[in-house]
């Protein structure tokens, strides 16, 4: 790889800070989010969104209880004027809701801006121009002092137009990451000062990490020298806007809020241009999982997801964090027995506790937070493929069909399972599992070469049980057996001895499927018969023939 092209960060920018406070820090409260798909995110669009797709994920924003949010770009292109101007006459935003749209700073731009704006009870313009080096150079051919001027002079005529009008202002030097901070902090306090930066009627100095170009602990030291050093301070509220050139969007968002920074522009789910802007779902839903009221409801984030991708025409990748179809879904067998086993002692400590599991502290293996907190239930959790395992399988036929397998007829099962899975290279549904278990181990009592055409039992005297029965062979001949023992199923085995079948009852389970009297039971037998060990299981509403199905199947298998 031709590396040496390429220059280390600290060979492309300044950082003056060398002792630091954010490493220390703690997040412990959310900031202000802003999410900028509808400028930002729609910029970076195949096809942007018309105003009825705009209007959507508008709506989607507002419900989910964001209180700022960033429409368009008014002066780029027609349809975004036109849906500034759709909200400013609907009458119907949200009274806490603060508008925010885009604009160069070139005076026509402002000014087409501000009339897209008329109307609007609340709105913040939010002027921008490249400060770095390279951009300096490479796209505007203008140096410092003359970059300078121009964010000078665009200012003061957003200042006019703003006059007695409800409207803030925000600045971003774009590429803030690769400019020199006393530049920054010369061209933001003189912004501050003109726009009369007060507790009242705060500026917004957002800091772009417009091209991710260094470790995000880098981005964190330069937010912090600007939270320490930017004047006003109580009337300027500090905001970044990271982009996800190297992957680390979202640790960087993380660390300038560490930093000092007090608010995030972003979009859901990271679209953005190139690599995407920072995801603020996962910014959101990481401070859920650490106990921290993100403020925005992702209660139902299947249908925020849906939203999304409708509006964007983009998919949402199904390993996506907290999104994703699959991020809540095991197929491994190790993982499987975990979440099994901890959903059972979240059931157990919940009922120590005295509450419903919906308000148990949560702590079970591999799942993060409850899925049940984004609106998802428990059906997609475990999936069964060939790299599945016993707790898997067990999880999935008890969750749907009610069977509570031993731990040693999970194990053999599994067996079988991975047969099946081996053999069709696809994964097994539930209802897979339910058939193949039938098949398995149910339907040898009625279908294998011994069948019970008659039966009963009785108990002559206390803890001595006779079984009498009827064996149909598979050639159709009838045997009339009779068996003694100190239980049904004793009598029963010692009835087939009688017919030249040596069976030994070794493990038993049984189980109601659900509660009720009509409610089927289920039987589990493991017996050696003639030598070879097999699983049998019975279901049915009466324990009893359940019970004795188990060990006909057991046998059936076994011969």
């Amino acid at each position: 790889m031709p590396s040496h092209r390429y220059r280390a960060v600290h060979e492309r920018v300044e950082l003056p800070l060398t002792e630091r406070d954010w490493p220390r820090r703690r997040l412990e409260r959310a900031p202000l989010w802003v999410p900028v798909d509808l400028r930002d995110g729609n910029q970076a669009l195949v096809e942007p969104m018309d105003t009825p797709r705009k209007r959507r994920m508008f709506d989607l924003m507002t419900a989910m209880g964001y209180k700022e949010i960033e429409v368009g770009y008014p002066s780029a292109s027609q349809t975004d004027f036109d849906f500034v101007r759709h909200l400013a006459a609907s009458g119907d935003l949200p009274e806490d809701l603060t508008v925010s749209v885009f604009t160069p700073a070139r005076a026509d731009l402002i000014e087409r801006t501000f009339a897209s704006i008329e109307g609007l009870p609340r709105a913040l313009v939010h002027l921008y121009t490249a400060t770095a080096p390279t951009w300096r150079d490479v796209v505007l051919g203008q140096d410092r002092a003359e970059v300078h001027r121009m964010i000078r002079e665009a200012a003061e005529l957003v200042a006019r137009l703003g006059e007695g009008r409800p409207v803030r202002f925000e600045f971003s030097p774009e590429v803030f990451n690769l400019t020199e901070p006393d530049f920054v902090l010369e061209v933001c306090n003189g912004l501050s000062e003109l726009w009369d930066a007060c507790p009242d009627r705060p500026v917004v100095h957002n800091l772009p990490a417009t091209v991710e170009i260094a470790s995000p602990n880098v981005y964190a030291d330069q937010i912090e020298y600007m939270d320490r050093h930017l004047e006003r301070r109580d009337g300027v509220i500090l905001s970044v806007h990271p982009h996800n050139d190297r992957g680390t969007g979202v640790a960087c968002a993380e660390l300038a809020v560490l930093a000092g920074a007090q608010r995030v522009e972003g979009c859901l789910f990271g679209n953005g241009e190139r690599t995407g802007n920072v995801d603020l779902v996962t910014l959101a839903l990481n401070l859920h999982a650490q106990g921290v009221d993100p403020m925005i409801d992702f209660s139902d984030v299947d249908e925020i997801r849906r939203t999304v991708e409708h509006c964007n025409r983009l998919p949402v990748h199904p390993r996506h964090p907290y999104a994703g179809e699959l991020v809540y879904t095991a197929f491994s067998g190790t993982h499987q027995d975990a979440i099994k086993k901890g959903f059972a002692h979240h059931a157990e400590r919940a009922a120590e506790l005295g509450v419903p599991e919906g308000e148990a502290p949560w702590a079970v293996p591999y799942l993060p937070i409850d899925p049940a907190d984004v609106g998802r239930d428990y059906e997609a959790v475990i999936r069964v493929n060939s790299q599945s395992g016993k707790g898997g399988v067990a999880y999935l036929l008890h969750a749907h069909h009610g069977l509570d397998l031993p731990r040693g007829l999970q194990i053999d099962f599994s067996r079988e399972v991975q047969r099946l899975t081996d053999g069709t290279g696809a994964e097994a549904t539930p209802d897979d599992l339910w058939s193949l278990f039938h098949a398995t181990y149910l339907s040898p009592a009625a279908d294998g070469p011994w069948t019970l055409a008659d039966w009963r039992t009785a108990e002559p005297f206390p803890g001595e049980h006779e079984f009498h029965c009827v064996l149909r062979a598979e050639d159709g001949a009838e045997h009339k057996l009779t068996g003694t023992g100190n239980g049904p199923l004793s009598a029963f085995a010692d009835a087939l001895g009688t017919a030249g079948v040596t069976v030994d009852v070794l493990d038993y389970a049984e189980h109601a499927v659900r509660s009720g009297p009509d409610s089927p039971a289920v039987a589990y037998a493991r017996c050696e018969v003639d030598g070879a060990v097999r699983w049998g299981a019975g279901r049915d509403t009466s324990l009893l023939t359940a019970s004795v199905h188990a060990v006909l199947a057991a046998v059936n298998r076994a011969r």
